[in-house]
């Protein structure tokens, strides 16, 4: 496996890790969206999120966009998984075909 697969699931995580911090910044759904922006969750999941572009860039460098694009969505499914994990939101039987399909979908594409 080369280093800017590697690069790449760095990104695919980072991603994942500032949407979840952005869902948790919203806190209850309360107040303002200005407010909101300034919760130390948002600024870091918006940290998160750049982060995640700037190392995006570097995988791009050697692995084509047609491949590396289709590969994050696998964060589709941990989101989701996430979602339910964290904030309780559900899984019905149609969201975990859809999460499998999204899966053979990427593991088709990555072993192109």
């Amino acid at each position: 496996m080369s280093i800017h697969w590697l690069v790449l699931a760095l990104a695919i995580t980072s991603s994942l890790v500032g949407q979840v911090l952005l869902k948790a910044g919203t806190g209850d759904g309360t107040g303002s969206f200005i407010a909101q922006l300034f919760r130390w969750q948002t600024i870091i999941g918006l940290g998160f999120y750049g982060g995640a572009a700037m190392l995006y860039i570097v995988a791009l460098r050697k692995i084509p966009m047609s491949v590396a694009l289709p590969c994050t969505a696998v964060s589709y499914i941990v989101i989701a998984i996430a979602g339910w994990w964290f904030f309780g939101e559900g899984l019905n039987p149609q969201k975990l075909v859809a999460i499998g399909l999204i899966g053979a979908g990427v593991i088709v594409l990555a072993s192109a």
